[in-house]
């Protein structure tokens, strides 16, 4: 076997050093064979499935090698369970079989995101002495497996007909663009379009262009520069940095995780438009947000929804009074941040969120029976000063999310509380003069109304095919030269 071929081999193999993502340079290669036999197959509905179902596992398998089987394995389980909760006759069979599924979905994401965990927490309270487990978390997993138990629940409740078809169930877990990072996608919404005639217009194409360019711009441009260049040596030891440099490393953070993540999203739903598939909208500047639940209806909503609709809902919502409603709101967030890792640093992340969702309900609550009339003038006010207090609360709890311990996260709120040290801001920006101005630039995107974003893609709805070509590969041009030299992985890869 010669060189040539080896390299071959080895660019088509799964690498773990280098696995197959959207800002990874041999997924262009990947996106642009997928779209080219695409063009031949998409009105043929039965090839179209097929085709597209094969190019995800291989995808998928490029993402994260062999572990690709365990999706396989839960479409097997979760397309049959599904079918006999719809078959059975009584209530009682029913249950016994969503329990099968909830147990078999979050006993997979338990036993290779969790065992560790709870192996510390025995060894540290000296309940034993367990050695931990040699394990790691297959890519995707939290993500498949919500959209597999959004599916069995479905069913159970009487508000989806079961998919006759297994190979219609593998399209719809395996679909690339969504697969790894999520958004997560709802069978109800997503499964109905499999079969149906596509079309893409025009804006389809306009609206995906904007997407991807715009969420490769936010992940690459954006969010990989200033964690690399900046963010990093904050959190990696904030001992070593002053007050005002850790609250402007907190900053960053926040607009860091923000387009890593909003980005990918957009990337999907943008080559999702792109093949003639609708995914709902997974962010909407959710920092313009002026109070907590307005938060998180608009920060990854697709798992703020699921969260809502399939937990909260289940525990009884606002339907048990308000005290119950409250202790609701504690359970889903805590776990809610338990979904993100197995950490306590989470789980206090998302106890925080809980506790501010629960006092928003109370202020609301005293708010609605108040019925204080106000000017226009001080509506705005407090709308500007609630998105000002909502901010930093957020940012307040992404210390936490992000400090590799609790120690590192009481060093960062202590120097920005007893060490601020105002002097170093000069020098400081004067040294990160292109981390802050990008950081800037992030920002004032991020705050640009909705009307802004309309006039871009009715822009790139009048370009023409060659037009869109040329913007397309200029913009990737563009990221290659700022890209960072090695591959920066996108956070929401470890959840």
């Amino acid at each position: 076997m010669d060189l040539d071929t080896d390299k071959i081999i080895q660019q088509l193999t799964y690498n773990a050093k280098d696995p197959l993502l959207f800002n990874s340079g041999f997924f262009l290669f990947f996106f642009c064979v997928f779209l080219l036999g695409y063009q031949f197959l998409y009105k043929r509905k039965l090839l179209r499935v097929a085709y597209f179902t094969i190019f995800s596992l291989y995808f998928f398998y490029k993402a994260c090698g062999f572990y690709f089987g365990f999706i396989l394995l839960s479409a097997v389980v979760d397309f049959n369970l599904a079918n006999w909760i719809f078959t059975s006759k009584t209530i009682k069979r029913k249950n016994a079989i969503l329990v099968l599924s909830i147990v078999v979905n979050l006993g997979l994401l338990f036993y290779f995101k969790y065992t560790n965990f709870f192996i510390e927490i025995i060894n540290d309270f000296k309940l034993g002495e367990v050695k931990p487990l040699n394990l790691i978390l297959p890519i995707g997993i939290s993500f498949y497996t919500f959209e597999n138990l959004s599916y069995t629940i479905d069913v159970y409740r009487g508000k989806f007909k079961p998919v006759e078809s297994f190979l219609d169930y593998c399209f719809f877990l395996t679909f690339f663009p969504k697969l790894v990072m999520g958004p997560i996608v709802r069978a109800s919404d997503f499964i109905p379009q499999i079969r149906k005639d596509i079309f893409i217009s025009k804006e389809d194409v306009a609206k995906g262009l904007y997407l991807i360019l715009g969420g490769l711009f936010k992940k690459v441009v954006i969010s990989d520069f200033i964690y690399v260049n900046f963010v990093q040596y904050i959190f990696d030891d904030p001992s070593r940095h002053s007050g005002i440099e850790c609250l402007l490393g907190v900053y960053g953070y926040a607009m860091v995780i923000y387009c890593d993540f909003s980005g990918y999203s957009d990337m999907a739903i943008g080559m999702a438009r792109w093949m003639g598939f609708t995914i709902n909208e997974n962010f909407d500047s959710p920092y313009q947000s002026s109070s907590i639940t307005e938060f998180w209806r608009r920060w990854h909503i697709s798992l703020s929804s699921w969260l809502k609709d399939y937990l909260y809902i289940s525990l009884g919502g606002n339907r048990v009074g308000k005290f119950r409603q409250y202790i609701n709101l504690m359970i889903t967030m805590l776990l809610g941040g338990l979904w993100h890792g197995a950490s306590f640093n989470f789980i206090v992340w998302g106890g925080m969120h809980g506790l501010a969702l629960a006092f928003d309900k109370l202020r609301l609550s005293f708010s609605s029976k108040l019925k204080v009339k106000s000017s226009k003038l001080k509506v705005q006010s407090l709308k500007f000063l609630g998105v000002i207090i909502t901010f930093h609360f957020v940012c307040f709890c992404w210390i936490f999310f992000k400090a590799s311990s609790f120690q590192d996260a009481g060093i960062i709120i202590s120097q920005i509380t007893t060490n601020f040290n105002m002097a170093a801001l000069g020098p400081l920006l004067s040294a990160y003069r292109s981390v802050f101005g990008i950081m800037l630039v992030g920002y004032i995107f991020h705050f640009v109304p909705k009307s802004y974003e309309l006039f871009v893609e009715n822009i790139l709805t009048k370009v023409s095919l060659v037009g869109r070509i040329a913007i397309l590969l200029i913009f990737i041009w563009i990221v290659i030269q700022v890209k960072q030299a090695d591959q920066v992985m996108p956070i929401y890869l470890q959840f």
